[in-house]
């Protein structure tokens, strides 16, 4: 035909012309450029922090804070002057533990001298003196003025990282310490304008506001799914939301407590392990404040583990805290308004959990109790989330971290729970603490993605439906637990009167699993799995089962379990002339999609007979990249040609849309066409090489049209 794109001068792939890997900072692109022009001096290039931080050991958001005033520019001159400065600063003024001699010193030398240092303060009741003590430069006793205390609060909490000038005077009584503090700034913004921020915000559409948050806590956009980018955006809730009860349970390596240690100076990570009633709540014996006193965010770190050793009396407290936001200090009850966090590690796969326990199994004997679950607002799934690589991360441009911790706070005393209620209502069985803990959430993600309250009836439901379905993961569990929990159907009616259904992403996955009985018959498989609601994606046993289903499929982000063999071999099954229509068969895994269809229809069919595919496609505009995509689909008729599959190229007439169409009289449209999968590491040990089953999936659908029997 006149549209056959020739492949016969095409050379074979070398091994040398792949492109490389490697990791070069990309131009400015759009966003960037939004991003500098609205939110100017208030935006850094993401890729800084490591170029400055070299060894010295200090949180993200205080590289970012010099950065911030020194480098928040996209003129490249004035970035590379500001790094320069930031390095040199670090290098004068940041105190390494190994050169603590040499900057007292220096301070003796000079009599006065500026360092970078953690500071924590203690009253000494004795002297009624407040008196603090640096961590790495290894002092302690420095008398601190009541007024800064007062001023810092946090500085009798865990620590606050600060610049300070340090005095020394030698006095011949030797019990005078001869370190005096001069001066003390905490190392955050002092003050920003919010009417500005909701300004500029109304300036970007939803997608571009999104990837500048994932920007800004450090990633790169482009390596994550709707999905994902939500998923990340969750762990930011605590800081916007007072009071907010959160879990991650996940493998290692997907960054759980990284935002908490590194992303804002109102967070304190601290190992599970250390957690106590004075050093969390109050200490009865000095009437001394906790961390829920000072912090806007608490996070446990480690908190798995089925046989730590765990304090009752805490567990209790803690309970009576998520519960009511209070706690007691001898007769008095105080209020507090710090949000609580529990990251911890599965050892055990999702359905393994699901089959033999639950999926809060490896937490400690006391916290595996449904009392203290149900105060938990929602679940991150970390098994859904990435383990981190360093092609995620951004070299993009993103709020300096000072300054969006700064927004984040000023927004906990707002509440955007009912911007919901105009479109839509929730279920008239979801219990009080089910809907507010759904109600937090929702507003959480108002705050992050939409502060300008200019959200369409879709992105309101988007996140609702999010915020059910963290939800619903809490509870679900929790009946598995106590048997005299009340089973509840999560999901809300639209202003129609339309009911949609929730459920969770391993529901859907593994329905045997998730549905095996209630707590009291734990080994029972449930007889009865749940009617779908409407738009409810299905699993891929489902379409093993119904291998002629008509209709549509939709598939939500981040399934794992789907593959060709279960979407399109059925279908496809003893068709002698497959027409394939896909404008992107350009990218080396787009081919490598097309080449595992091709080898299930080889697999699947006698060997003595042959298939004839027609593939309709459009060629890159760019030369070079389009000899490079002539080259692939060179090798792959020439592969697909040994064995016994004749595969024929030509232009694509019909613009964007993919489908398939057979002989045997089926069409399938696909959304996507075969480019379902996200992108992975592509190591020969990752498992998704070999199977697709086990390759995450992007949000899809998939039609099956019988054109004739």
């Amino acid at each position: 035909m006149s549209d056959d794109i020739d492949l016969t001068e095409a050379p074979y792939f070398e091994q040398d012309g792949e492109e490389s890997s490697a990791h070069e900072p990309a131009e400015q692109n759009e966003l960037d450029r939004k991003a500098n022009e609205f939110f100017a001096g208030a935006v850094v290039r993401k890729d800084l922090v490591k170029a400055v931080k070299g060894n010295a050991i200090v949180p993200s958001y205080v590289l970012e804070y010099l950065l911030g005033q020194y480098a928040a520019s996209d003129d490249e001159a004035t970035i590379q002057a500001g790094i320069d400065k930031v390095r040199g600063i670090l290098a004068q003024h940041y105190v390494h533990r190994n050169e603590s001699e040499l900057v007292k010193s220096k301070i003796r030398e000079k009599g006065r001298f500026k360092i970078i240092d953690k500071v924590s303060v203690t009253l000494n009741e004795k002297d009624d003196v407040y008196q603090a003590s640096f961590a790495n430069l290894g002092i302690s006793g420095v008398i601190v003025e009541s007024s800064t205390v007062n001023a810092n609060q946090k500085l009798l909490v865990g620590g606050v990282w600060c610049l300070c000038d340090i005095e020394y005077f030698h006095n011949d009584d030797g019990r005078v310490v001869p370190w005096i503090l001069g001066s003390l700034k905490p190392i955050q913004m002092s003050n920003f304008d919010y009417q500005g921020y909701l300004e500029s915000r109304a300036k970007f559409a939803t997608d571009e506001w999104i990837d500048l948050l994932i920007q800004s806590i450090g990633f790169n956009p482009e390596m994550f799914g709707r999905r994902a980018k939500l998923l990340q955006l969750i762990r930011l809730i605590p800081f916007v939301e007072r009071n907010y009860n959160l879990v991650e349970l996940g493998p290692k390596g997907t960054g759980k407590s990284h935002i908490y240690s590194e992303f804002s100076p109102h967070g304190m990570l601290i190992s599970g392990g250390e957690v106590t009633v004075p050093k969390l709540f109050v200490n009865n014996a000095n009437g001394r404040l906790g961390l829920v006193g000072y912090w806007d965010v608490v996070a446990f770190d480690e908190f798995a583990g089925k046989k730590k050793r765990t304090d009752k009396a805490l567990v209790d407290i803690m309970k009576n805290y998520m519960a009511n936001k209070s706690f007691s200090r001898g007769v008095e009850t105080l209020g507090a308004e710090a949000s609580m966090v529990f990251v911890g590690n599965t050892s055990h796969t999702v359905p393994y959990m699901l089959k033999h326990s639950d999926l809060f199994d490896e937490l400690p004997e006391s916290y595996h109790d449904s009392a203290y679950l149900d105060r938990l607002h929602f679940y991150i799934p970390g098994w859904e989330i990435d383990t981190i690589r360093s092609e995620m991360f951004s070299s993009g441009y993103g709020f300096v971290v000072d300054y969006i911790a700064e927004v984040l706070k000023s927004m906990r005393n707002q509440d955007y729970s009912d911007r919901y209620l105009p479109y839509f209502t929730l279920g008239s069985d979801i219990s009080t603490r089910d809907r507010d803990a759904i109600h937090k959430t929702f507003s959480g993600l108002m705050k992050l993605l939409y502060p300008h309250e200019q959200a369409t009836p879709k992105e309101i439901e988007e996140i609702l439906r999010f915020a059910i379905e963290g939800r619903k993961r809490v509870k679900d569990q929790i009946l598995r637990i106590d048997d005299t929990m009340v089973d509840v159907k999560f999901g809300y009616n639209a202003r129609s009167g339309e009911w949609s259904g929730v459920t969770t992403l391993e529901e859907d996955e593994y329905p045997s699993h998730y549905h095996r009985g209630r707590a009291g018959n734990p080994g029972a498989e449930s007889t009865d799995k749940p009617a779908a609601a409407p738009g409810d994606s299905p699993t891929l046993p489902d379409l093993v089962e119904e291998e002629q289903f008509q209709g549509q499929r939709d598939f939500v982000e981040n399934q794992r379990g789907l593959s060709f063999e279960g979407l399109l071999l059925p279908y496809l099954r003893g068709a002698t002339e497959i027409e394939m229509h896909d404008p992107y068969i350009r990218q080396p895994h787009q081919g490598r999609n097309l080449v595992e269809l091709l080898a299930l229809v080889a697999a699947a069919k006698d060997p003595a007979d042959e298939v004839t595919f027609k593939l309709f496609t459009l060629l890159e505009e760019e030369p070079e990249h389009q000899k490079r995509q002539l080259q692939m689909l060179s090798q792959i008729v020439n592969g697909a040609a040994q064995q016994g599959i004749k595969v024929d190229v030509g232009k694509d007439p019909g613009g964007h849309d993919r489908w398939i169409r057979t002989d045997t009289g089926w069409r399938i449209n696909l959304g996507r066409g075969l480019d379902i999968f996200q992108r992975s590491e592509g190591s020969w040990f990752d498992f998704g090489t070999t199977r697709q089953e086990f390759r995450l999936v992007r949000a899809f659908g998939i039609t099956y049209i019988r054109e004739r029997a």
